[in-house]
């Protein structure tokens, strides 16, 4: 954002506001100067741990050197730069990683679980 030293103190209310935005995923594109543009950001946090320890998993780090000299036709890097085997995410075994996915998984009120109290309470 910037330093609001720069900005008049009338316009400070909007910077802050702007920040906000900001901070909360939403962009604002004004690439054209006769329109404003918002969109919001999705992201997943999940997938950012992910992509900040994808190199610290010795068996990725060989699945990877394999894909670079050209050995593997399974394995790919995907569009965010992680490593993916037959479309599904290679997610690294640092830190409890895969465990936190499925308790997230798990527990979620969107999973289907056959348990008749969770569902039930879910559902209600």
């Amino acid at each position: 954002m910037g330093s609001l030293a720069f900005i008049s103190a009338e316009e400070r209310p909007l910077a802050l506001d702007i920040q906000s935005l900001a901070n909360r995923l939403v962009r604002l594109d004004m690439s054209k100067p006769s329109r404003i543009l918002v969109y919001v950001v999705a992201q997943s946090l999940l997938l950012e741990r992910i992509k900040a320890r994808r190199y610290d998993d010795l068996q990725l780090l060989v699945l990877r050197e394999t894909l670079l000299q050209g050995g593997s036709k399974e394995v790919t890097i995907g569009e965010v730069g992680v490593l993916r085997l037959q479309g599904r995410l290679c997610v690294p075994n640092i830190d409890g990683l895969r465990e936190m996915i499925l308790v997230v998984a798990h527990s979620s009120r969107y999973s289907i679980h056959p348990g008749a109290t969770k569902m039930y309470r879910d559902l209600r």
